[in-house]
């Protein structure tokens, strides 16, 4: 037990470091992080408050309704709890980079292995608290619930936590006894990738709205049936939701049986996974010190896209961007996540195609034309979150590496406006195909398909600029995984200034669309008043976007200039 202790402490010890951490810019940034995420509660807790206060407020199928809601979301969390503790094992358990200074100490196997499942669950489970919280405090607010209640969220939580966890790692032991780690982790990464695009799909194509729409349902008895969500008394969610509902509305109960079932579960698996890991841990550790093999498949049609891309550029900057080219489709958990994207693009057309624009009781014309006004933020938010992973961590991509750029004779200039160009052109297609096809869709006026499609145009400039400039002022080149940055304080400033300048450039345009519009439909002339006001709002938005685009990389500039390593 004193070794499992020493081998858990350091990664106290570091938490503690980076708490205490040098200068103010720490503390600032320990803030700034938890303002935001007491605000995320906040909403998060208002917006279920109201969604079961009105589940509450009707009498017959109100609490079927709550009910299959709680049996949603702790079905939801159990199953990403899973994947979480599939991927973060393969890390802990298999790839850290001080992993080989654990089995060279005395710690015996099984503490070793204890020590890393500590880990996993640590890493992995936090999301069940960020989540989860706002939500059952909603639930225990909404029903009154005693103290019974709150206490039950810790010894329900726990064992499932443990039951998650214990599942994850027993399926990545396995994994990793029949393939390389390396390989193991393309498998689990294509693997989860699928599953999650499947259900995506499933869910939405599924047309959850209709249950907010009754008449839609031939009678009561098929609306009913069509609320019931996946359970099973076989699923650890099923009985954690049992045992909270029970808590909650204080309706009598098998509590015995459902904490027995939980906490016997948890602690079989734990004794399964050790029993497990004496095993075949270790065979699966000495294979993930195995190099990983390069496969050459695809290779000369990745080559001739990239010379056919960068040949009307500079030898230079051609040199930049093939290698981010390059770079890029190499990386299988970066490529790969296209799929994702392709996903989003379909839902997202899928979205518009089945808008009731025919039940609203605002007439077409003026409904569509406002949603496809609507929409140039939604698209550009959809932009924002995608360059939130593809363009911002974009300098910090170069890693460990970056001292040769710096030693190259290309100027540092031409390095951040390399990546700026490089991701342009793909978001201006994308964006643009977001927006002409959905006000396809809505059958919008011409007037509104060419401002849409220019304002969504320029937005882009703007992002792409936005988040090569602070990636490059927030750059990390030491990091493990590419999606840590993303995610990182940097990631945060870079979301909440391009939503920003989103935002402020549709007020902008709001009032000038408006003005236009209303006297279309009214068949009046613009007067030369509001021809001014319209001119002096679009000369502000052009102003914002060159603001957009220069500062952030004269930012991202003058920090790489001053770059040390």
């Amino acid at each position: 037990m004193n070794i499992f202790r020493l081998l858990i402490t350091p990664r106290f010890v570091g938490f503690k470091n980076n708490l205490k951490g040098p200068g103010g810019g720490r503390r600032v940034k320990i803030l700034t992080l938890t303002v935001v995420g007491i605000l995320f509660w906040l909403v998060l807790f208002f917006l279920f408050y109201r969604v079961l206060a009105y589940f509450s407020s009707q009498e017959m199928i109100g609490d079927v309704l709550a009910r299959q809601l709680l049996a949603m979301v702790l079905l939801i969390f159990f199953s990403l709890l899973i994947f979480s503790h599939i991927v973060t094992a393969l890390s802990n358990l298999y790839l850290s980079q001080d992993l080989e200074l654990f089995h060279a100490s005395p710690a015996t196997l099984t503490e070793i292995f204890l020590s890393r499942s500590f880990y996993t669950v640590i890493d992995s489970s936090w999301m069940l608290i960020v989540f989860g919280l706002p939500v059952m405090m909603a639930y225990g607010v909404v029903y009154h619930a005693s103290l019974a209640y709150y206490l039950s969220l810790i010894y329900v939580s726990i064992p499932l936590m443990i039951i998650a966890a214990s599942l994850g790692i027993l399926v990545i032991m396995v994994l990793v006894g029949f393939f390389p780690a390396q390989r193991a982790r393309d498998i689990i990464f294509f693997l989860s990738l699928i599953v999650i695009i499947c259900l995506y799909f499933l869910f939405r194509f599924l047309r959850p709205e209709r249950l907010v729409n009754p008449d839609s349902f031939v009678s009561i008895a098929q609306y009913l049936g069509a609320l019931k969500s996946p359970d099973s008394p076989y699923l650890p969610s099923q009985w954690a939701t049992d045992l909270l509902w029970t808590r909650l509305t204080r309706y009598p109960g098998s509590q015995l049986l459902n904490y027995l079932l939980l906490w016997s579960t948890a602690l079989a698996l734990m004794v399964i996974d050790i029993w497990m890991a004496g095993l075949i841990y270790f065979r699966g550790f000495s294979k993930a010190q195995e190099a990983k093999r390069r496969t050459h498949v695809g290779r000369r049609i990745l080559e001739k896209t990239v010379s056919a891309l960068t040949r009307p550029l500079g030898p230079d900057t051609t040199s930049l961007i093939a290698k981010d080219v390059r770079t890029f489709f190499r990386d299988n958990s970066q490529w790969s996540q296209l799929l994702l994207l392709g996903a989003l693009v379909v839902v997202y057309l899928y979205n518009f195609s089945v808008l009731p624009l025919e039940r609203s009781p605002i007439k077409s014309v003026y409904l569509q034309n406002a949603l496809s006004f609507l929409n140039i933020g939604l698209a550009g938010f959809v932009i924002s979150a995608l360059s939130a992973r593809f363009i911002f961590p974009a300098v910090s991509a170069e890693g460990n590496a970056f001292w040769i750029i710096l030693s190259s004779p290309v100027s540092a200039r031409r390095f951040l406006w390399s990546k700026y160009f490089a991701y342009l052109i793909p978001m201006l297609i994308l964006a643009e195909v977001l927006i002409i096809y959905t006000n396809y869709l809505l059958r919008v006026t011409a007037f509104m398909m060419v401002l849409s499609s220019a304002t969504i145009f320029f937005l882009v400039f703007g992002i792409v600029g936005l988040g090569v400039g602070l990636g490059a002022v927030y750059p990390n080149f030491k990091h493990e995984n590419i999606a840590q940055v993303a995610t990182s304080f940097g990631g945060l400033i870079y979301m909440i200034s391009s939503s920003v300048f989103i935002a402020l450039v549709i007020v902008l345009e709001a009032g000038p669309v408006y003005t236009i519009l209303s006297a279309h439909f009214r068949g009046e002339a613009v007067t030369h008043v509001q021809w001014v006001l319209i001119t002096g709002s679009f000369i502000l938005v052009i102003f914002v976007q060159i603001v957009a685009v220069k500062k952030p990389m004269a930012a991202g500039l003058k920090s790489l200039s001053r770059y040390e390593g």
